[in-house]
Formats: C-alpha cells, sequence, structure tokens
C-alpha cells in the first residue's frame, strides 16, 4: 500500500474523529471532488501535473478523476490542460435554489450594496473557508471577480472569524486544528482573537484579504438564535473610512441581522 503524505493523514484523522468508517468512506470520490474543486480564478487552466503538485496526490489518481468529470462533462479540455465547463454551475444551482437561506438573503444584500455602495455579502463556513451563498455589488461597480461561490480564509477575513465565533469552544478548537495549519501557539492566539469576535458580536478586518481593502461582519442567527451563516459589507479603505465602517454600518448591519432572524429556519 502506498504510503499516506501530509494531507491524506489529516483527512483520514478527521475522518475517524468525525467517527465515518473507511468501509463507509469513498476515497475516490473525495480525490475526484478535490480535483474538481482546485479550479479557481489563479489557476483556470492546470495540467495533470500541475493538480497532481497542488492536491499532492499520484499522477495517476488524477488522471482518472479527470478522465471520469470529462466523461460526465463537468470538465473539459484545453490543448493539454483542463478547465471547468458550464455544468459545474448546475451543482450550485442545486444548492442555491434549494437552501432558503441563499433566497431569504440575497435581497437584503442587494438592498445594504445600494445603500452604502459597496459590496455585501452572506456566507457560511466551508473547512478553511468562508463561501458566499448571496452577494451584491452596488451599480457603479463592474461584477468583476468574486461572486457566489467564492471562498475567503476563514482565519483572516470578517465573514470567517465570524463563522468561526459562532462554533462552540470544542467544535472551534477542532476546525482550527484540522483546518488553519498553524502551531501550537499560532492556534491559541487565534482562539483568543475569535472568542473576542464572538464575545462583541462582529468583526472588523482591514488590508489581510486584499491590501486596501476592509470590511465588518455580523453573526447570521436563525429563529433558535442558532449561527447559521454571517453577513458583512466590504469596500475600500479610501470609500469609507473605519470610523464610518464602525459607526454607521455596523449598527445596520446588525440591525438587518435582528430583522432577518425571524425567517431563518
Amino acid at each position: 500500500m502506498a504510503k499516506l503524505n501530509a494531507r491524506d493523514e489529516a483527512r483520514r484523522a478527521a475522518r475517524e474523529v468525525d467517527g465515518t468508517s473507511r468501509s463507509d468512506y469513498s476515497e475516490a470520490l473525495e480525490r475526484g471532488l478535490l480535483v474538481l474543486t482546485a479550479f479557481d480564478h489563479t489557476a483556470e487552466r492546470l495540467t495533470q501535473a500541475q493538480l497532481a503538485r497542488k492536491l499532492e496526490l499520484p499522477r495517476a489518481t488524477v488522471r482518472r478523476a479527470l478522465l471520469t468529470l470529462a466523461h460526465l462533462g463537468y470538465v473539459v479540455t484545453d490543448d493539454k490542460a483542463y478547465r471547468l465547463a458550464p455544468k459545474v454551475l448546475t451543482l450550485a444551482s442545486a444548492y442555491l435554489t434549494t437552501n432558503p437561506v441563499s433566497q431569504v438573503l440575497q435581497p437584503e444584500c442587494d438592498r445594504l450594496a445600494e445603500l452604502f455602495g459597496a459590496s455585501c455579502t452572506a456566507a457560511v463556513l466551508d473547512g478553511p473557508s468562508a463561501v458566499m451563498i448571496a452577494r451584491a455589488l452596488p451599480r457603479h461597480t463592474l461584477p468583476i471577480g468574486a461572486g457566489l461561490g467564492f471562498q475567503v480564509p476563514a482565519a483572516q477575513s470578517a465573514l470567517g472569524l465570524v463563522l468561526l465565533g459562532g462554533l462552540d469552544e470544542e467544535r472551534r478548537h477542532h476546525h482550527l486544528v484540522t483546518h488553519a495549519g498553524l502551531d501550537e501557539d499560532g492556534i491559541a492566539a487565534l482562539e483568543k482573537k475569535v472568542t473576542e469576535v464572538a464575545e462583541a458580536g462582529c468583526a472588523y478586518v482591514a488590508n489581510e484579504v486584499e491590501a486596501g481593502f476592509h470590511s465588518a461582519a455580523v453573526p447570521l442567527r436563525r429563529w433558535d438564535g442558532t449561527p447559521i451563516a454571517a453577513l458583512n459589507v466590504g469596500t475600500s479603505i479610501e470609500r469609507i473610512s473605519e470610523a464610518e465602517m464602525r459607526e454607521r454600518v455596523l449598527p445596520v448591519l446588525r440591525e438587518t441581522s435582528d430583522e432577518l432572524q425571524p425567517q431563518l429556519v
């Protein structure tokens, strides 16, 4: 049997914690999905060799996954490389059309984007990232770049810190140990930061995800008080000052969160 690399060992350890037995788990499906999600705005075209290096998987494994995904219509060949096919949108659309949270949040994102002349995003936690499930840009902004499904690092973004703050202490620690990629001191420092965000009920982050960009976020809770998503407003520091973000934007975000809570089930 081939020796497991560090990433595979971490995945198997996480499954053991989650209680998933080896007989109930399909590593072939896992690796196929890893290949599918390896493409992003910085890597739109990838060869088999590039994917194998990026995912730390055997090239033969990547080849089988790519050929299967191509047969199913989720990737297409582009010279000697591969890129995502439009069919992958059906995966996202299925989630968005069946998830009532996204449907409730999109109109509010539209409203806040126009109110502040800034981007407004709702996101959920997915592994090491905060994934956008609703997003709006003001009319004067060209719709270029991040959109639905885009991911930002949970440990560095206002959205992500709020989402991490919604986890109980045990789940938070396990999540950070599994996904943050930090040593013990780094985990402890991040846990302290997330705890402060949870106690404040909001997060403000500047120049972390993108230089010159800052954002403020609050948790979105369902009717019984359980945190299920996060809502933020983000823009350049020149457009809205830090003081405005804290004194004008955050109160509106909190008010919007309170108004949405009865609708989130």
